[in-house]
Order: structure tokens, then C-alpha cells, then sequence
């Protein structure tokens, strides 16, 4: 709980009682590799802090090839926010690439919690403006670099997540295929 704690202190102020609060309307889930958080199809109806392992959101292409869009690891909230929010069928899925802890909150509870804090919605469009910022940085070099360029920028800002997923979801998430993958990582060695 400390962690979800200091990273929701880091946009706004929490009072003891709202921490408790806040704190009493998760519950931990464990998810185990390959496993769904959410669904394509399915209306997402929780909210999760990452306390352990890495979860990715992906989608099919008009090809049926998988495609990674972005990967989500400790400290961070992970939900299918637009559809969460609109109340409608996720076009996405969020799986996890390893096994994964979380702390999770019910759509009932998640709302309660806007009900019952003040600031609590401030505090969450701050959370969603810095993912949107964040998720705008790591794409936007994706459209304009070459490949191998790409790969060492993914390195640098993912350090963490880099080896602990599989290359076919860097891949994806990059772009390229696996073979080009396996050459530029062996070029540049």
C-alpha cells in the first residue's frame, strides 16, 4: 500500500483518513503470465496500481497480427482508461508478460472514492495527463527513427522492462520483426 501511497501523493494531497479510505477499497490480485487484466470486447471494470511485474496493452491489426502498444510496470496505474470511463467495450487487451501483483479497485469503489475525496478527480486527470505525456514520448520517436535507433531509444527510457520481456512483444511494440530485432541487437553488441 506504501508504494500506491507515494505515487498518489506525487499529484495532490492526501489527509491520513483518505489514505485509509483510499486503502481500504483495493484488493491485491495476482495475475499470472499471460493472463488478462482486461478484454477486447468486454467492458473494463477495475482500476490497477502495478506493485509487481510488467503488464502490456495490445490489439490485433486488420491482418490479425498482434500488436504491442505500450508496456505498463511497477508503480503505475494500468486501465483501459477511455473505455473504463465511457462505460463501453474495450478494443484492447491487457495482459501480463510476467507474473504481476496488483492492487486493484472496483468501478463501484473507484467511484466512490470521486464521491468521497475532495480533489480525488484533480488528482486522477494529473495521473492521466502524465501517462497521455508519457505515452506520446514513447511513440512519437517510433514514427520518425530508423530501426535501430528505435531499439537503443527503447533501451534507454525502458531499462527496466527491456529483458524481462519477450523479444516478439519489443518487436511488436517497435515496429519490426523478430529477425530484424535479433540482428540489430546482435550489430550492435
Amino acid at each position: 500500500m506504501k508504494e500506491l501511497t507515494d505515487f498518489l501523493l506525487q499529484f495532490g494531497n492526501l489527509n491520513t483518513q483518505q489514505i485509509d479510505l483510499i486503502g481500504s477499497k483495493t484488493e491485491e490480485l495476482l495475475l499470472k503470465k499471460e493472463a488478462y487484466f482486461s478484454e477486447a470486447g468486454k467492458i473494463p471494470n477495475q482500476v490497477g496500481f502495478i506493485l509487481e511485474g510488467i503488464l502490456r496493452v495490445c490489439y490485433y491489426d486488420n491482418k490479425g497480427e498482434e500488436v504491442t502498444k505500450y508496456f505498463g510496470d511497477e508503480n503505475h496505474l494500468i486501465v483501459d482508461w477511455h473505455h473504463f470511463e465511457a462505460k463501453i467495450p474495450a478494443s484492447e487487451y491487457v495482459q501480463a508478460v510476467t507474473e504481476c501483483k496488483l492492487l486493484v479497485f472496483s468501478r463501484k469503489d473507484w467511484e466512490e472514492l470521486s464521491n468521497t475525496i475532495i480533489g480525488w478527480d484533480t488528482i486522477v486527470n494529473k495521473i492521466i495527463q502524465k501517462a497521455l505525456i508519457e505515452k506520446l514520448d514513447r511513440r512519437s520517436p517510433l514514427v520518425s527513427e530508423d530501426a535501430t535507433t528505435r531499439y537503443l531509444t527503447f533501451l534507454e527510457k525502458f531499462p527496466s522492462i527491456a529483458n524481462r520481456v519477450p523479444l516478439s512483444y519489443i518487436a511488436s511494440y517497435l515496429g519490426v520483426t523478430q529477425q530484424s530485432l535479433s540482428r540489430i541487437r546482435k550489430n550492435i553488441r
